[in-house]
């Protein structure tokens, strides 16, 4: 455990996703599969591996040469040719696998940032796959939240909703109301993240001392559970679901 108190290192899991995924470049989708795995390696971000099959090989060439990793082993680099543009080593490939690990041979990556786009099902995802053993809550509580900077108090609220994150410190969001924003200066930086949306900041002023991005807020958060209202689900385990042609075996779990 590091010495903030939070684990840096997480388990290792290279495992089938269920969702459809997709990665575009240059207004071309280079990447779709719906038998996608996602490798999360025990000290980084989850990212998603694509059978041979589901990557327009068309649009490879090999960079000719090769990286190696510690743990999986060498991987073979290759440009992406889409839309006009060349992204060099934008792509890359295990070659030979150690066989204690993950099976990653025949798998191909891209490069997140270089994408233009990806999409997880229809709806676009930022920054990188989303990690489904990652938890996200948010829970209104009556606890006295104070904020000094620099010997100024510039918020105080006893109305803070708490975001609990796995992996992450709490983040207690506040009201504007109990915050000072006559010391707040609007910044023009924004960040994403694949859990919450975009975010916007605030600098703060104190005297002639300026205090940049130490605050921010999502104008518009993800919002995940209300797009279900009034939608009807049933037991895959009970009945005999087909998607995109394919019959889906029924899986055991408890309500089986």
């Amino acid at each position: 455990m590091a010495a903030d108190g939070f684990h840096r290192l997480h388990p290792e899991y290279f495992e089938p996703s269920p969702r459809w995924v997709r990665a575009v470049a240059g207004g071309v989708t280079v990447a779709s599969s719906r038998r996608a795995m996602l490798l999360r390696p025990p000290d980084g971000l989850p990212a998603y591996y694509f059978p041979a099959a589901d990557v327009r090989q068309d649009l490879l060439a090999p960079a000719g040469q090769a990286r190696a990793d510690a743990r999986y082993g060498p991987a073979a680099l290759y440009h992406l040719a889409a839309g006009g543009r060349v992204l060099e080593n934008a792509a890359w490939s295990y070659t030979a696998p150690p066989a204690a690990g993950p099976a990653l041979a025949g798998y191909f990556a891209f490069e997140w940032k270089l994408m233009d786009a990806w999409f997880e099902e229809d709806e676009q995802v930022y920054v990188h796959a989303r990690d489904p053993y990652k938890r996200l809550d948010v829970c209104q509580s009556s606890r006295h939240v104070a904020v000094f900077v620099a010997g100024t108090q510039v918020a105080d609220s006893r109305r803070p909703y708490l975001l609990f994150e796995t992996g992450l410190p709490t983040r207690y969001y506040l009201p504007k109301a109990d915050v000072r924003m006559d010391l707040l200066v609007p910044s023009e930086t924004h960040t994403q993240c694949p859990y919450k949306g975009t975010a916007s900041y605030y600098s703060i002023r104190v005297g002639d001392q300026l205090f940049e991005n130490y605050v921010w807020y999502y104008p518009f958060p993800i919002p995940e559970c209300p797009k279900i209202e009034n939608r009807l689900a049933f037991y895959n385990e009970k009945v005999d679901l087909v998607i995109d042609g394919e019959p889906q075996a029924r899986p055991q779990t408890k309500f089986a």
